[in-house]
């Protein structure tokens, strides 16, 4: 027993050690392969699968957590219309086991947090066709924005088309779809105002208006 107290103490202490190494920041060659990577912006170690980096902006004092997952297109090498694809803008923190992946246009704002396990992506899938399976139809791209200041709790999905307006909150769990306006609580599937802000009274109930 005390063995594989000493064996555990080791491979913890290793592990913690190899994480450190991998974690890449701005003075690593890698970060060249991006569109922008800015100074005192990490990827946290172990990373998730990242491909067409060229497309992938991220910006000052940002931290994208471990298994996240950011890519530009279906496959890598593959040329996208313009750059960046995916730009997340300064002080975010993007939690461990994201996915952001765009095909047209995610632009996140500044100081922007997630919880774990956010899902957010700016195509799907058409069903213009009842008698063709889905995965063979179109695809559609929409953009999506998400303002600066807000925060997506554990396991959101948001949507094609999506516009968060500034300091918003995404309750866990919530599946997003459409455009709404600043400093809301949104919840559900679909998401949902469930509260707003009225500047010199405080929080509301529902939706504004």
């Amino acid at each position: 027993m005390t063995y594989r107290r000493a064996l555990g103490r080791t491979v913890r202490r290793a592990r913690r050690y190899l994480n450190e190494v991998a974690t890449v920041g701005p003075a690593d060659d890698y970060v060249r392969e991006f569109f922008h990577f800015g100074q005192g912006a990490a990827l946290l170690a172990p990373q998730g699968v990242i491909y067409n980096e060229r497309y992938l902006s991220i910006g000052e004092g940002t931290l994208i957590g471990p298994n996240v997952c950011l890519s530009a297109g279906i496959a890598p090498e593959q040329e996208m219309l313009h750059a960046p694809v995916i730009s997340i803008g300064k002080r975010c923190v993007i939690g461990r086991g994201s996915h952001l992946v765009g095909h047209w246009s995610i632009e996140l704002g500044d100081e922007i947090q997630t919880g774990p396990y956010v899902y957010v992506t700016d195509q799907n899938h058409s069903y213009e066709d009842p008698e063709s399976p889905i995965g063979w139809q179109t695809p559609k791209e929409s953009a999506v924005k998400i303002g600066s200041g807000s925060w997506l709790g554990a396991h959101v999905v948001i949507l094609p088309g999506t516009e968060l307006g500034r300091n918003t909150v995404v309750a866990a769990g919530a599946v997003v779809r459409g455009h709404f306006p600043d400093q809301v609580v949104l919840g559900g599937v679909p998401a949902r105002v469930l509260r707003h802000y009225v500047k010199g009274e405080g929080w509301r109930d529902g939706a504004p208006g």
